[in-house]
Formats: structure tokens, C-alpha cells, sequence
């Protein structure tokens, strides 16, 4: 069952997660991320997604963003969702080197057997749960716990270390896969 989470005023930043069906590990491979990589540049510059910081873990993806004006942020994640789990399940069933296909394959397309709101598969759970970040504390807080996630998890001893976040951009002097709009904590 979907629980509909609302955002607030869409110009302030949300902490937003999602997570893939039944929490499988299809991003511990590089050609599933670098999808989502695509879709976040698609999103800043066709859906008025303003990105601020982002990870994308094994099984999960936290952003923080807002919108520019005329858009939502319900409405560019959708289309991003959308976008992406038709474009990850094509490259899952293409790739003749994924040696967990079938076992995946299934899972996405018994989710989506159960689920109305889909033809064939679903690939991420359907909430994200937005939180709007609307104090200098809170928004600190979601940026700390979001690029701290790849060092709690052992994948790197600092955050810009890890590649498939926002971690290089506000931990060094360096620029990131994405281009995000910073924002002070």
C-alpha cells in the first residue's frame, strides 16, 4: 500500500529517500548508478530539480532538493523515478554479464504483479517520505547523515571519497558527477 507523504513549500530544501523493491543491491554496479547520474543532470536542467546534495547507496538514494519556481519537487522525483526504472530494468535484462538478472528480474516483476499502479515491474518502493528541512539544525543534520552514509557503511574513510554523491563537492575542492546548488550548514 502507497502512504502519500506531501512536501511542503517546494523553494525550501526536503530530505527525500527511496529505496528499490524488497531493498535489492542493484547499485553496487556502476551502469545502474551512473543512470541515476543521467536522470539527476536531466532533472536539474529539464524539470526544475534543484539538487543540493545526493548518495546513491547498494539499495537506496537520499536527496536533498527543492524546486525552482513553476515546478515541483513531487513531480520532477516522480518523473525521475519513472524514468529510471524503466531505463535500470532494460539494462538489468540487456546485460549478459549480470550474473544475479533472473533472481532481480523476478523480484521487480512479483512486485509489480502486486501492485496496480504498474504494468510489469516496480523497481523502487513507492513513498519517499519527504522531510522539509525549514532549520539551519535540520538541514545540517540530513547533510551530515547523508554524506556520512558510504563511511558508516565501510565503502570509504571520508565522504569525498565516496564517487556517487555530493560528498566531493562539499568535502573538497573539487567538482562532483552532478552539478548540485550548495547549501551552507
Amino acid at each position: 500500500m502507497s502512504v502519500k507523504y506531501k512536501t511542503g513549500d517546494d523553494a525550501i530544501a526536503h530530505f527525500i529517500t527511496f529505496a528499490t523493491v524488497d531493498w535489492v543491491d542493484v547499485f553496487t554496479r556502476n551502469v545502474y548508478r551512473d543512470i541515476i547520474v543521467d536522470s539527476l543532470r536531466y532533472c536539474i536542467l529539464n524539470k526544475g530539480m534543484r539538487l543540493h546534495a545526493w548518495i546513491i547507496m547498494s539499495n537506496h538514494v537520499h536527496f536533498i532538493q527543492s524546486a525552482a519556481s513553476g515546478f515541483t519537487i513531487m513531480e520532477s522525483l516522480r518523473d525521475m523515478k519513472k524514468f529510471t526504472s524503466r531505463q535500470i530494468i532494460k539494462s538489468i535484462s540487456e546485460n549478459s554479464m549480470e550474473s544475479r538478472k533472473e533472481w532481480m528480474l523476478y523480484r521487480f516483476a512479483r512486485a509489480g504483479k502486486y501492485n496496480s499502479n504498474n504494468k510489469d515491474f516496480q523497481f523502487w518502493q513507492q513513498d519517499n517520505h519527504p522531510i522539509e528541512l525549514f532549520t539551519p539544525g535540520m538541514l545540517k543534520q540530513k547533510m551530515d547523515y547523508l554524506h556520512e552514509n558510504p563511511v558508516r557503511a565501510g565503502l570509504v574513510r571520508s565522504p569525498e571519497e565516496y564517487v556517487y554523491s555530493s560528498g566531493t563537492d562539499y568535502y573538497s575542492n573539487r567538482k562532483g558527477l552532478v552539478n548540485i546548488e550548495h547549501l551552507s550548514t
